[in-house]
């Protein structure tokens, strides 16, 4: 590919928020790490010692004492302003930005101000016959899955669905680091204004972050068995996820929604109860290293994508591995 991919990445906790290294795993697919530079917009509480082994070829840090207080107080204004600055600078072939908040706006005005092609909530990323960026998203309100490509040769800003791809581990030498001083950059008025904030109480592990997941689906027959659920998922500390058809049918929150109307995710280990594994849940789920699948019909779609897989009634099957599973804790 011709020219350098460019990661902005987000910082939680003075540390880095989970999806840059799934990013660092998207930009795997299209580039080599050393062609990989990680942008962050940071101020003084950010930890660099996050960056030991990061696996990309470059860094840069972006410091600006506003920049922990932009999604609050700027609705990311001051963040568009340093990612454009650094986009001008480094002139990338590619930008990548998690589907976050904050990706979701900066992504949309970096594209805007460059005039660049945009991809947004995208699942898979490889290169066409010429060298450009091939995007794979959902389409028609997630019911189906499409490829498209960047026409032409200028910039393509991409947005990646969180949990669609694997993060990328610490591999190698801490990268070359570059420091810039970006405390004189402003936002021109006027400015969007926060008016309020709403926070949804979140259960348990967050779906697109758990190294466990487990999932209901149509075939538990109503809300009662996702307390069955929970329980293992208490066991193992796990995310607690349900198909489109359970969450459709009001016995869990869409919040849990695994599947291409809902949430990606790639934990090691999905363990599915009662779902029969339709391509649109399958998508979701497509970068999970190992399925577990339980279901009464031994012709379900899941048990062609399982590692492991149980035919036969749920509710004689799941209390005994629950229980299992207790004994082993």
């Amino acid at each position: 590919m011709s020219g350098d991919v460019l990661i902005v990445g987000e910082v939680a906790d003075s540390g880095l928020h989970p999806a840059v290294r799934q990013l660092m795993g998207a930009a795997g697919r299209v580039a080599d790490s050393s062609e990989v530079t990680l942008c962050l917009a940071v101020d003084e509480s950010f930890d660099d010692g996050c960056l030991d082994g990061i696996g990309v070829g470059k860094v840069v840090l972006l410091e600006h004492p506003d920049a922990g207080s932009d999604g609050v107080s700027g609705v990311y204004a001051l963040l568009t302003e340093l990612i454009c600055d650094v986009v001008d600078r480094l002139k990338p072939s590619v930008v990548l930005v998690a589907k976050t908040d904050a990706g979701s706006v900066v992504v949309a005005r970096v594209a805007a101000r460059f005039g660049a092609g945009l991809a947004s909530d995208c699942i898979d990323l490889a290169l066409n016959a010429e060298g450009r960026v091939a995007v794979t998203r959902p389409v028609h309100g997630g019911s189906a899955i499409a490829v498209y490509e960047f026409a032409g040769d200028g910039l393509q800003v991409v947005s990646i669905r969180p949990g669609a791809f694997e993060a990328a581990t610490s591999v190698g030498e801490t990268p070359e680091i570059e420091r810039v001083d970006m405390s004189e950059v402003g936002v021109e008025e006027p400015v969007p204004v926060h008016v309020e904030t709403v926070v949804e109480e979140g259960e348990g592990v967050p779906l697109e972050q758990a190294d466990v997941v487990v999932s209901g689906g149509r075939g538990l027959g109503g809300p009662e068995p996702f307390d069955q659920l929970r329980e293992l998922c208490g066991l193992l500390g796990a995310a607690l996820g349900a198909s489109r058809a359970a969450c459709d049918a009001g016995w869990i929150d869409h919040s849990h929604q695994v599947g291409l109307t809902g949430k990606s995710i790639s934990p090691t280990t999905y363990i599915t109860v009662g779902i029969s594994g339709a391509s649109q849940h399958m998508a979701g789920c497509s970068s999970a290293r190992n399925i577990v699948a339980i279901d009464k019909d031994r012709e379900a779609n899941i048990f062609s994508h399982a590692r492991y897989g149980v035919v036969g009634d749920w509710a004689k099957v799941l209390p005994a591995f629950t229980a299992a599973v207790a004994e082993l804790d």
